[in-house]
């Protein structure tokens, strides 16, 4: 249950003054809510910057491009004409050094004749913009006379805001949710606050959302880093009671005789690399420790996890045990079965998978045989995390690309045996900051050797203009016999985003190179892609359109060029990870970036990093200081809570200091008890990570 004391902090929007269902439905778009928005959103929407009026520029000084104060004589008003009802009502003003037009639309005449009377001097705030050669300043924010404006804060915060809502609703939202904010108890330790001078919680929210000092509302400031400490503390406490409840003592452990896992490394046409089989040894003894194993074994494009986690999983059956292995995509759930399926038939190990495909008497005849320990590994997607998906002795869970699954899935998982033991795999190598604020303190397995026999990638990049060379150049090679993938960021047209779609470019190019294009998307059925998919590993099609549905997962080692476009749209992991689709067989593989020109500072610094290296590890950490850590870890498109307040790159320091401090919290009040775990609690609830909290003490 929610703490009492929080719940003025969960009203909704609409039950402040003036906020109706019109502003609700903005609200609720511009805050990323299903439902009504809660004061607390509105509380932890902060400002990106803020309007100086202690300074007034004069009309000559103005910035175009800028926020300004100005203080002006307003001249006359020319009001719509009646035969352009779109035109603006427009009124000249002007001081001792030039002249300003503000621009009304859709306005009412007789509200700017009395908003904005002739003759009368007002105060005028709003962007400054060049329009004809005269400066203008379209629906200002403020506009007050003297007596207004001696009232107005010296300094206004400015919002990220969404088309439709006015900034001056926002702030007044704002300033009438801080009125209700609760008396909060101090969940920092006394120790902590006096070393990192953290000002308290209510302040902190004052003078971000009403800043005395432009420098309050910096991200790096004490107001803003409080919060964001609050924030780190919280998840770093829901990652340590989940940590806690799957580290309990294991009981009876999970490995065999190594009978299975030598079975399956003869098998292999090619010998471990020395980091497979570090983790492996790694992953062998958290098997036969008393506590249980969480551990995350993260590698590169191609540096062979599934491997690895076919010998964990060896390592259980041969203790008469089961495992699952869990994928966020159907298309890359079949790609692990391909892979493991011929190896696990050697060893005699029963694999089976389970998906939305599977279906009726099929589905019914796996969650028999899986029930009656017939099936050793079952690999799956979120299916497998439904009720009637039991196991007779589940004792190892595999999350693939973790970070797209919340806690909840994974306890779900580990919830259908005893004393689950769990390997995260992750596709994309992650900074160790992030590993930190998504995972906690996972012990952890890298892959950073490639498996023998790939080959080097020669990464170009192509401006669009070029276009028709690079078709000529993809004619040449489909000549050749050469399989090549064709990459687009959409599915179909958009009205948005001037972007490249897949249907278009797969019509365009099959009117060039016929039968021999094929298409797959994401809104395909699973068949469907699949027969495409396997038309385009027999070689029946040569070159293969797609959205980033073969990111992860693909596995056509004939494959050997691929083209992106609108590659300047792409983040740097994704960008590796499409990449990482070639290179896979025996021909030297080439990579063309297609971008649109002209490329702003941070495309070009994607690009050429992108060029530079084929190093995963780099790779990530360059992504996490250009784009942020929503971004990297693909949590802007999956279920996982993005930090709102913390920005890793700058707050990455703070986030060491929140784990050790969840852990001492844990250490030292399990079941977060007395005033301070009343505290704590509320902390978990404020910042919703109290997905964890049915954990406390549980066990």
């Amino acid at each position: 249950m929610r703490p009492a004391l929080l719940n003025p902090l969960f009203a909704p929007v609409t039950s402040l003054p003036g906020v109706g269902p019109k502003q609700e439905k903005l609200l609720r778009y511009l805050l990323s809510r299903d439902d009504t928005p809660r004061l607390v959103d509105l509380l932890l929407h902060l400002p990106v910057s803020v309007i100086d009026r202690r300074t007034r520029p004069k009309i000559r000084d103005a910035v175009p491009g800028t926020v300004v104060t100005l203080e002006v004589t307003v001249d006359r008003h020319r009001p719509v004409p009646p035969r352009h009802p779109r035109a603006p009502h427009l009124v000249y003003a002007s001081d001792d050094t030039g002249d300003v037009v503000l621009t009304y639309f859709r306005a009412a005449k007789d509200y700017v004749e009395k908003l904005l009377p002739v003759g009368a001097k007002r105060y005028v705030s709003g962007t400054a913009q060049m329009f004809d050669g005269t400066l203008q300043i379209v629906h200002p924010d403020r506009v007050v006379d003297a007596e207004g404006f001696a009232r107005l804060p010296a300094i206004d915060p400015v919002y990220p805001l969404t088309v439709g809502l006015a900034i001056g609703s926002l702030r007044r939202a704002v300033a009438q949710a801080l009125l209700k904010l609760p008396e909060l108890p101090e969940w920092i330790s006394p120790e902590l606050l006096r070393k990192s001078q953290f000002p308290p919680l209510a302040e902190a929210l004052n003078r971000v959302h009403a800043p005395v000092e432009p420098t309050d509302i910096l991200p790096d400031g004490r107001y803003w880093s409080r919060l964001a400490f609050d924030e780190l503390l919280a998840g770093q406490l829901a990652l340590a009671l989940v940590r806690a409840q799957l580290r309990r003592p294991a009981g009876e452990r999970n490995t065999g005789d190594g009978e299975l896992r030598r079975r399956i490394i003869d098998a292999l046409p090619y010998a471990l690399t020395d980091s497979q089989a570090q983790a492996l040894a790694a992953i062998t003894a958290d098997l036969r420790q008393p506590l249980r194993m969480l551990r995350l074994l993260q590698g590169d494009v191609g540096s062979g996890k599934t491997v690895v986690a076919l010998l964990a999983a060896a390592a259980v059956t041969e203790a008469g045990k089961q495992a699952a292995l869990m994928a966020p995509t159907e298309i890359l759930a079949r790609q692990h079965l391909k892979t493991i399926a011929p190896l696990a038939e050697r060893a005699g190990i029963r694999a089976a998978i389970l998906t939305s495909r599977e279906k009726g008497k099929e589905r019914r005849e796996i969650l028999e045989r899986l029930a009656q320990g017939d099936i050793d590994l079952l690999i799956g997607t979120h299916a497998l995390i439904q009720d009637e998906v039991e196991f007779k002795a589940l004792a190892l869970a595999v999350v693939d690309e973790q970070h797209r699954f919340g806690v909840r899935e994974r306890l779900a998982l580990t919830r259908k045996g005893d004393a689950v033991d769990v390997l995260v795999l992750s596709a994309t190598p992650i900074p160790r900051t992030l590993v930190l604020s998504y995972f906690g303190d996972m012990d952890i397995s890298e892959l950073r050797d490639k498996p023998a026999g790939r080959q080097p990638i020669d990464t170009r990049t192509v401006p669009n203009s070029r276009l028709n060379e690079v078709i000529d150049a993809v004619g040449r090679a489909l000549s050749a016999g050469r399989l090549v993938y064709w990459i687009c960021p959409l599915v179909e047209p958009s009205e948005t985003v001037k972007l490249a779609d897949a249907q278009a470019r797969f019509d365009s190019l099959r009117q060039r190179f016929g039968d021999r294009v094929g298409l797959v998307h994401g809104k395909m059925r699973g068949p469907e892609k699949d027969r495409v998919m396997a038309q385009f590993s027999a070689g029946e099609i040569g070159l293969l359109v797609a959205t980033t549905v073969v990111e992860v997962g693909v596995d056509v080692p004939a494959a050997s060029i691929m083209v992106i476009e609108n590659a300047e749209r792409f983040g740097l992991s994704q960008l590796h990870q499409l990449r990482g689709r070639i290179g896979r067989g025996a021909e030297a593989s080439t990579c063309l970036l297609l971008y649109r020109e002209p490329l702003n500072e941070m495309s070009t610094a994607r690009l050429k990093v992108i060029r530079e290296t084929t190093d995963g590890f780099r790779i990530a950490e360059e992504d996490l200081k250009l784009r942020g850590e929503g971004d990297v870890l693909g949590i802007r498109q999956s279920g996982l809570p993005d930090y709102r307040i913390a920005r890793l790159e700058t707050h990455g320091g703070l986030v060491a200091t929140a784990r050790d401090e969840a852990l001492r919290i844990l250490k030292d009040n399990p079941k977060l008890e007395g005033e301070t775990g009343e505290a704590l609690r509320c902390l978990l609830y404020l910042y919703e990570r109290d997905e964890a909290v049915p954990l406390i003490g549980a066990g």
